[in-house]
């Protein structure tokens, strides 16, 4: 009996974690849209998350982890989808067609409440950018790996570029419009947009 127990045991342990990590992500983004994120601390979110300081950082190294780490996620979920996608389709509708996947996931509320946290605080501007930096190598290397034949790195790295400057561009216009129009519509139209300008 003790055998069969075993392997779940780091399942439920998995789950429990991630179950906290998304109450401390939850609490603090209520938080810092609340209080402002410079006027919120570390002991803020442990109190509000019900857990310790010190069991906060087992979860996050910051405050600036925790808004990102909603990113992370999303950006994870894109590369899987990228990587599913047929080999013979194009690398733009592929690309394409994984965001429009990775939005459908999107809670409006969540999305804009992010990118809003994000565009009003500097220090959170410079590392969305370096996170866009990174998402477009993650996407290039995607893209590479799934091409039907060998695929020159520069038109890989040129579509990882477009795509990843749809997104954020995309995102902007969205948050800065009020999030009135559906995010898979703007995913259509922006790349719709780039279709045009490449004929």
């Amino acid at each position: 009996m003790a055998k069969n127990m075993v392997p779940d045991q780091p399942g439920l342990r998995q789950r429990k974690r991630q179950q906290i990590r998304e109450r401390l992500t939850r609490t603090a983004v209520a938080l810092f849209l609340e209080r402002g994120f410079e006027a919120t601390t570390l002991d803020d979110i442990a109190a509000a998350a019900d857990i310790s300081r010190r069991s906060f950082f087992h979860y996050f190294a910051s405050k600036e982890d925790v808004v990102f780490a909603w990113q992370e996620e999303s950006s994870a979920a894109l590369i899987a989808a990228v990587a599913a996608r047929p080999a013979s389709e194009s690398m733009l509708t592929a690309a394409e067609s994984a965001i429009s996947a990775m939005v459908r996931q999107f809670e409006p509320g969540e999305a804009i409440a992010m990118a809003c946290l994000k565009r009003d605080n500097p220090a959170l501007q410079a590392r969305d950018q370096v996170k866009y930096e990174q998402l477009e190598r993650a996407l290039a290397e995607a893209l590479g790996k799934r091409a039907a034949r060998p695929t020159e790195m520069l038109h890989v790295r040129l579509v990882a570029m477009i795509a990843t400057g749809a997104m954020r561009i995309g995102g902007e216009l969205w948050a800065a419009e009020g999030a009135r129009e559906n995010p898979e519509a703007l995913v259509k139209r922006t790349f719709a947009a780039i279709r045009a300008i490449l004929d």
